[in-house]
């Protein structure tokens, strides 16, 4: 399974959002899509940094509590983010989320986003590696 990377199997079609998203908008399109979280970009598709449910309600909780308004996603975002390299080994990655206890993971490489990995990924690697036996 060394021989299986992470780019075979990681997804390329991502939602994203800009650093001046503005929550709301953040809010719709991750309820919209039925996701958890996405990446930040700047103008030329480097991570700035990754949205989640959780910095939402954190806004959310915030907005209730001291009546600001709300912001922007480059202002709740999570950065910097924890990324994987394409050409990481599937066996690697997994060991990786055993201890990290993450859902997923942004592949970059030269800081430019190239897709986003996840548990279930490395779960269709592991059935593909079976089946090939």
């Amino acid at each position: 399974m060394k021989s299986l990377k992470v780019r075979d199997y990681m997804s390329t079609r991502l939602l994203t959002f800009n650093a001046k998203t503005t929550v709301a908008e953040a809010v719709g399109k991750l309820l919209e899509h039925r996701i958890s979280g996405a990446p930040v970009l700047d103008e030329e598709g480097n991570l700035l940094g990754i949205l989640s449910e959780v910095d939402l309600i954190r806004v959310f909780l915030q907005d209730s509590y001291y009546n600001e308004a709300i912001g922007i996603a480059s202002d709740f975002m999570q950065h910097p983010v924890e990324s994987v390299d394409p050409d990481m080994d599937i066996v690697s990655l997994a060991e990786q989320f055993l201890s990290q206890h993450r859902r997923r993971y942004p592949v970059v490489k030269d800081g430019v986003l190239l897709g986003q990995i996840s548990r279930r990924d490395v779960l269709r690697a592991a059935a593909d590696f079976q089946d090939a036996e």
